[in-house]
């Protein structure tokens, strides 16, 4: 009798898979590509997250009312584990001394960097000078002040009591002028002229054809304009914005249709909006020159080189009428 033998199967060892090998992440990829080194970045997150611990920290005492001795003793702490200012970098600056924005920002109680005031330095800028219009601060840590400085432009001269100062278009004062080097800026003259800079330009602007020359403007009895022009003449415009626009765009119109300025007249006079009253010398009568709607009457006897051209007669310009200028002519 046989027997019938059967073979097992025989089983194969399993070999073990290869690993493949974890690609970079874009993170890891961008950290590699900086050129420093990975405990240097270790180190640099290890400050920024004590940083921010230590601020937090502070702030919650301050909110639970935990005495500032200990808050204080937190900061100091923290600065000396590194995060201390000792790095202020100001930007925006034109005309101001760098040396001089330094040190007030730095004049910190402590240079801690948890303790250090930003509102205090802004404010501490601020009203260190007229030239400052905004300041802001920030942190850079672990150790670094970033101050952003913005000035504010000249926008005239005003001449108050003799003395000339730079002021900005809000009025602020800036700093003296030196008479020997005028910047080529507008001139307000008189007590709170620096006060009208704003309504000034907005006058101007009413009568773009003379706003170029326009030499100084006095402010008069806190109330109202007069003019002086690159060429001599002065006048003088009614009280208030929108009659002083109106008598400046009159006159515009008339010295657009036959000059009056450069033809050796000394001033003239808008005040009364019924008419405009010119000075010059020569002149021994008071007479209409030009009458609305009228054509002109006959001109006073002048030197023939100084005869005053009529104005084209129009129904809505005003009466213009020559005078002889006396000391008793007055601009208030």
């Amino acid at each position: 009798m046989s027997g019938t033998i059967k073979r097992g199967t025989v089983r194969r060892p399993v070999q073990p898979k290869r690993k493949q090998a974890a690609k970079p992440s874009a993170i890891d990829r961008a950290l590699s590509a900086l050129p420093v080194s990975e405990a240097t970045l270790h180190k640099l997150a290890t400050w920024t997250i004590t940083g921010a611990v230590g601020v937090g920290v502070i702030a919650l005492a301050s909110w639970f009312g935990i005495p500032a001795a200990i808050g204080t003793a937190i900061g100091e702490g923290i600065g000396d584990a590194g995060f201390k200012v000792t790095n202020i970098q100001i930007t925006g600056l034109n005309r101001m001394d760098h040396n001089v924005i330094y040190k007030i920002a730095a004049n910190q109680p402590s240079m801690a960097m948890p303790l250090v005031s930003l509102e205090k330095i802004r404010q501490d800028l601020v009203s260190h000078s007229g030239w400052i219009e905004d300041v802001h601060v920030s942190r850079r840590l672990p150790d670094t002040l970033l101050v952003n400085v913005i000035e504010r432009e000249p926008s005239a001269i005003w001449q108050n009591k003799g003395q000339l100062a730079l002021i900005a278009a809000n009025g602020t004062w800036l700093e003296p002028v030196d008479p020997q080097a005028m910047p080529d800026l507008p001139v307000v003259i008189g007590p709170h002229a620096n006060e009208q800079e704003v309504p000034y330009r907005t006058l101007l602007d009413a009568a773009p054809a003379l706003k170029g020359q326009v030499k100084a403007a006095t402010w008069v009895g806190n109330r109202r304009w007069t003019l002086t022009f690159e060429t001599g003449e002065t006048l003088a415009l009614p009280e208030g914005d929108t009659a002083a626009a109106k008598a400046l765009v009159k006159f515009a119109q008339l010295d657009g249709v036959r000059p009056l300025l450069g033809k050796g007249w000394l001033g003239f006079d808008m005040r009364d909006p019924t008419r405009l009253v010119a000075r010059k010398p020569g002149v021994t009568t008071n007479k209409a020159i030009t009458d609305p709607g009228t054509a002109p009457t006959q001109v006073p006897t002048v030197a023939p080189s100084a005869t005053p051209t009529p104005a084209a007669s129009q129904s809505s310009a005003p009466r213009l009428t020559a005078v002889k200028r006396t000391s008793t002519d007055s601009q208030a």
